[in-house]
């Protein structure tokens, strides 16, 4: 990644509403989150929310595909493990030090199904 790339990742995440979509889109994984959902889960106008997707979408730091009628936007990990290791370029003093750790996203776990206990 080049400092101009990296200028423009930083400032697309800082933005108090921006960081938050981008926080939500990592958890959410590759499958994304369509822009209705993000909006819900962080109570944010869909213009507004529309403005915020495209400066993150302009930094690199999102992607969107459409599915049926719908747009999902999920975190571009590629691009973060990028500006992770651009920012850590240096770290240590040029001395070899601990490897960054790359974020490798998983499908979310499949929660426990709870089993209700049957009164006797």
């Amino acid at each position: 990644m080049k400092s101009k790339e990296a200028v423009r990742a930083l400032g697309a995440l800082a933005q108090e509403t921006r960081l938050a979509i981008y926080r939500l889109l990592i958890e959410h994984g590759p499958q994304g989150m369509t822009a209705g959902k993000i909006a819900t889960a962080l109570d944010i106008l869909p213009a507004t929310l529309s403005f915020h997707l495209k400066e993150l979408s302009a930094a690199g730091l999102l992607e969107a595909r459409t599915e049926s009628r719908f747009i999902f936007y999920s975190a571009r990990f590629d691009r973060m493990n990028e500006l992770l290791a651009f920012l850590t370029a240096n770290c240590c003093g040029g001395n070899p030090c601990t490897p960054v750790s790359v974020c490798v996203p998983v499908s979310p776990p499949v929660r426990a199904q709870r089993t209700a206990k049957a009164k006797v």
